[in-house]
């Protein structure tokens, strides 16, 4: 984890959402896929903003690459920096995607801009012998992103939108119920919406494989100080604990997270406050 002053290299717009490059000379060395950068935005927000480390490359010092959704007035400042600028980030953070020790088939999941970790995974599975399948979905087509590159990266690409203005009509887990019901798949990694997230461990589970999901919960620090991004996860003691997205996260077994219940704190939670008897 490295804490640096970074100078934006480039700020694209591609459709919904913004490609943001910027110099990350140390940073770029230790990233792997699911690693998360924690940015800080104008002086008039003091939590930071974190964001899926797209891409990383480690020639001429070293960049990376995020996605921004500008939806509030610290991304919107964000995506208005231009070439030059300097900004403030803490990367790489977070546990990342477990790539397994065999060659085997894969199938990654994605939901809007939450698609961003999944190219430069598929990159890595592939250079395992792994064969690869990327599954993109969202509201609309404006609203996908980078199918042009599921392409190039993968073995075969299905999309979806809601209002099947690209692709296919419907949800990502429609190809994806098809994909496991071939029995093809052990390996199952996806990164969006947490409520995409809960229908892909669900559907996962169904067909006895194995899902890795990067949660899309707030992260205000990003260092596993402030306790804004705990959810209930299950260990493999069979004990719940609220864990941290930031730091025991954001990538966690899909049937571990107890995915109805995020933003409460279970009554059997270790260390749960005793139920009160009014």
């Amino acid at each position: 984890m490295i804490q640096a002053d970074a100078e934006i290299l480039s700020v694209r717009r591609d459709g919904a959402y913004y490609h943001l490059s910027f110099a990350a000379p140390g940073i770029a060395d230790g990233f792997r896929p699911g690693h998360f950068v924690a940015i800080a935005v104008d002086d008039a927000h003091i939590l930071r903003r974190a964001f899926s480390i797209r891409s990383a490359s480690t020639k001429a010092g070293g960049a990376l690459q995020i996605i921004v959704s500008p939806k509030g007035p610290g991304t919107q400042w964000l995506v208005a920096r231009r070439p030059g600028d300097i900004i403030n980030v803490i990367a790489p953070l977070g546990q990342p995607f477990r790539l397994p020790t065999d060659p085997v088939p894969c199938v990654l999941v994605g939901g809007g801009y939450g698609v961003a970790p999944l190219f430069e995974l598929a990159n890595q599975l592939r250079a395992r012998g792994c064969t690869v399948e990327i599954i993109v979905g969202a509201g609309d087509a404006e609203r996908l992103h980078g199918v042009v590159e599921a392409r190039r990266v993968s073995d075969a690409v299905h999309v979806t939108t809601d209002d099947g203005s690209a692709g296919e009509q419907g949800r990502v887990t429609d190809p994806l119920r098809r994909i496991l019901a071939e029995g093809r798949h052990p390996a199952v990694y996806a990164c969006g919406p947490m409520a995409m997230l809960q229908a892909v461990s669900e559907v996962s589970a169904e067909f006895g494989a194995v899902a890795q999901c990067a949660v899309e919960e707030s992260m205000a620090c990003g260092v596993g100080v402030c306790m804004t991004c705990v959810l209930p996860v299950v260990g493999e003691d069979g004990v719940t604990r609220m864990v941290r997205s930031c730091t025991d996260g954001p990538v966690f077994f899909g049937d571990r997270v107890r995915w109805s219940e995020v933003g409460t704190v279970p009554a059997d939670t270790l260390g749960a406050p005793e139920a009160r008897n009014d």
